[in-house]
């Protein structure tokens, strides 16, 4: 099954009727898409009450891909959050239990930053994270192309596939080694994930400037590189049971559109985004 879907769901203005209100945003994605990305609980643990409320908000099949916390990933900077990496990890656990017995958690997503390359440490740092979450489904995704350079790419989808971790396949810009590129190899049998960044190269490293963020994922997919996406994910659906597809590329409000088109190509059969009614000047 393919699923496709956004990061979040309150900033998509071309997904939402004029008037709809901030409260109601989440019910209305849920008419059109059957995934979204929780990308809040990467700056801060959700309190388990906002998991229950979108859990109760959501229709019975509807699915969440979590963000792990930034402390979980090596993100964090300052002083620590928790006063261990274990109440961390438990805090985290503890927040998306509504998720878990509603039956709507897909995944935890560790992306893990552009620093984190390919060495002891960090494989020591991936068991851990593995062996604190228990039985939790997990993503894994990483920014450091050293972990799929030619003499590691095979053995890192292996490390993957015997942990246990379901791949994360990205579709970002290609620019140097804090980027990756696009390996699509599914890594568990019943999940993969596949997240759309947008192809803004000049765009993807921070530059200093405060608008960095707003701009990192401008991109419009054309339709050409959704056509080769959609060959890929017929060929991807063939070695993994369910493909959640992520569309992050909403800098200037392109994820929605690009993921109805996906999924049109897809024969999915979502609805079209709501038609925005033109004002017209009686006095001209």
């Amino acid at each position: 099954m393919i699923r496709i879907g956004l990061a979040g769901w309150g900033d998509h203005d071309a997904l939402y009727p004029p008037g709809t209100g901030a409260q109601d945003k989440l019910r209305v994605y849920g008419r059109t898409f059957p995934i979204v990305e929780v990308d809040s609980s990467f700056y801060a643990i959700q309190p388990e009450r906002n998991y229950e409320k979108w859990a109760r908000e959501t229709p019975a099949h509807f699915g969440f891909v979590v963000k792990a916390f930034q402390g979980m990933t090596g993100h964090q900077r300052g002083k620590p959050s928790h006063d261990s990496t274990e109440a961390m990890f438990a805090a985290f656990l503890d927040s998306i239990r509504p998720l878990r017995e509603a039956g709507k958690l897909k995944a935890v997503l560790f992306q893990y930053p552009p620093w984190f390359d390919c060495d002891r440490k960090h494989v020591d740092a991936l068991r851990y994270a593995k062996e604190r979450m228990g039985d939790v489904p997990l993503a894994l995704e990483f920014r450091n192309r050293t972990w799929f350079e030619p003499d590691m790419r095979e053995r890192t989808l292996s490390f993957m596939k015997r942990e246990g971790w379901a791949h994360s396949i990205c579709d970002e810009p290609q620019a140097g080694i804090g980027s990756v590129p696009i390996v699509p190899e599914p890594t568990h049998p019943g999940l993969t994930i596949v997240r759309f960044h947008g192809r803004h190269a000049e765009g993807w490293h921070s530059s200093g400037e405060p608008n960095w963020r707003d701009v990192r994922y401008l991109y419009r997919y054309s339709r050409e590189e959704l056509e080769e996406w959609a060959e890929r994910l017929n060929g991807l659906r063939e070695r993994t049971d369910d493909i959640c597809v992520i569309f992050n590329n909403n800098s200037g409000g392109d994820a929605a559109a690009n993921a109805i088109q996906l999924a049109g190509m897809l024969g999915l059969g979502y609805p079209e985004l709501p038609t925005v009614p033109v004002q017209l000047d009686l006095f001209e």
